[in-house]
């Protein structure tokens, strides 16, 4: 009989974590006066009461492991059930928001995905903006760990390939979750508290470079003003640059750098491979607009380079309408956010290492053709690609395309238009945040869509962060064989 005990220990935990992370924000508001504090107090009081229970209630199944079954269940199921209790405090705090509203919101953020529902951000209670900067930070950190500990192990989407890279967690998943998740919390903490710093030093008041820097090292985009990053300045633009493309490198990467080698974060073909992408989608815009304007000038750079970085990296800020460049720089932008960081960053997407693993698959092909009695084997940092991660990569991106597909058609049903329907399930599904169009473009929000197409969404959210395969396993009659 499959047990759920220890998939409902470690949830009630989890759930008690975000419990107990309210009562910041509930400080916050006590301080700024508004009487706002006692929707944090309520929600705390109900989240920690109820992750307790379920705790208690399950910690006589605790084991030393995680069956593949419960690994699976565990991953989903977190990013299920903390969105119902990270609603709270809007459901009952200053927005009043309906719940399909603040589910949306909620799982928004710990996706760190982006895309809001809510408007006048600037009238809303500091502890509210602050409840959303944490729950992506909070979100931000998690999928770190998932996927330096959790996807590999489950050999989801061709992750297994960077498991012998600096962890093994092989049989011992939660012990090594613990050990991972404390030497990687150091490097986030302390890249937060820089940026904290950083935002500071350009202009921002405390609060206000508290709550972006968190978003931008999780690469979430939820920012204090409905004109995101606008009206906030240029060097605040580019310190987030930095931290969003610091955000979206490998994480392990970082950890092995501060241990004293660089040279594991200058060798990755990812790392490399990423850089290489934001000079070239920079290159091309920049070259657009000039040809376009006619103007070189320092704020044109500036603005393709924020906004390139923001959608490549799947964090969503906005410091322009770039729906006003023109088609061409709105395609290139689309696609963009398909692309995505590194694997085990804090960004999302499809990532760079699968489209090498998919080029270098293409290129070995067609070796193949030209010399058909030669043999040919794609490689990956300079060893031969396993076909268990070949085969992985490729289902990853026909079920990402699929889904992609099938979810742009269920949109449309629901009575969206074509734009919309199709960015909106790709902005869900890649995390980006903002989609294209007038309505759910970087200067609007997704409030005005019909309440099926927020929980669709939110599904998308889900399935996208999780990376399709891990939440696709759970709906097979196979996996709940014992």
């Amino acid at each position: 009989m499959f047990d759920l005990r220890p998939v409902g220990y470690v949830v009630g935990l989890m759930v008690m974590t975000l419990g107990l992370a309210m009562l910041l924000p509930m400080l916050v508001d006590m301080a700024e006066g508004r009487g706002h504090w006692p929707v944090f107090a309520q929600s705390a009081l109900l989240t920690i009461l109820t992750g307790g229970l379920v705790a208690l209630a399950t910690r006589n199944g605790v084991r030393a492991g995680l069956t593949l079954q419960q690994t699976f269940l565990l991953t989903t199921g977190v990013w299920v059930i903390l969105p119902v209790f990270g609603a709270l405090p809007f459901v009952l705090g200053a927005t009043e928001a309906r719940f399909v509203d603040a589910f949306f919101e909620a799982m928004s953020g710990l996706t760190t995905t982006g895309s809001t529902v809510f408007s006048g951000l600037e009238a809303l209670p500091k502890g509210l903006l602050l409840w959303r900067g944490l729950m992506q930070w909070l979100g931000g950190i998690g999928i770190i760990v998932v996927a330096m500990v959790f996807l590999p192990e489950l050999r989801v989407g061709g992750m297994q390939i960077f498991r012998a890279q600096g962890f093994d967690t092989m049989g011992k998943i939660l012990p090594r979750a613990t050990e991972i998740a404390s030497r990687i919390s150091v490097i986030y903490l302390s890249l937060t508290l820089v940026c904290v710093l950083a935002y500071i030093m350009t202009g921002l008041g405390a609060f206000d470079a508290t709550v972006h820097a968190m978003t931008t090292v999780a690469t979430g985009g939820f920012a204090n003003y409905d004109t995101s990053f606008a009206e906030l300045g240029a060097g605040v633009e580019y310190v987030a640059v930095a931290f969003m493309m610091i955000a979206a490198l490998p994480f392990v990467r970082l950890v092995q750098m501060t241990a004293g080698t660089a040279k594991p974060l200058l060798r990755d073909p990812q790392v490399r491979g990423f850089f290489v992408t934001v000079a070239a989608l920079v290159a091309i815009l920049v070259v657009w607009q000039v040809a376009q304007l006619g103007d070189p000038g320092e704020e044109t750079f500036r603005k393709v380079l924020f906004n390139s970085v923001s959608i490549l990296t799947g964090t969503g800020y906005a410091s322009a309408d770039y729906m006003l460049w023109g088609s061409f720089p709105v395609a290139v932008l689309f696609f963009a956010g398909l692309i995505g960081g590194c694997a085990g960053s804090t960004s999302c997407s499809i990532k760079i290492f699968r489209y090498q693993i998919l080029f270098g698959s293409i290129g070995a092909q067609l070796r193949r053709i030209h010399a058909p009695h030669g043999v040919f084997t794609p490689r990956y940092h300079g060893r031969p690609v396993d076909e268990d991660v070949l085969n992985s990569v490729m289902s990853f991106f026909v079920f990402f395309i699929v889904t992609l597909g099938v979810i742009s058609v269920v949109l449309g049903l629901t009575g969206l238009d074509f734009t919309t329907s199709v960015s909106g399930a790709a902005a869900a599904i890649a995390n980006i945040g903002p989609g294209l169009g007038d309505t759910i473009g970087p200067a609007g929000n997704f409030a005005p869509l019909n309440d099926t197409a927020k929980w669709i969404l939110s599904a998308a959210m889900l399935i996208g962060r999780l990376e399709l395969l891990a939440v696709y396993a759970i709906f097979t009659v196979s996996f709940w064989r014992d």
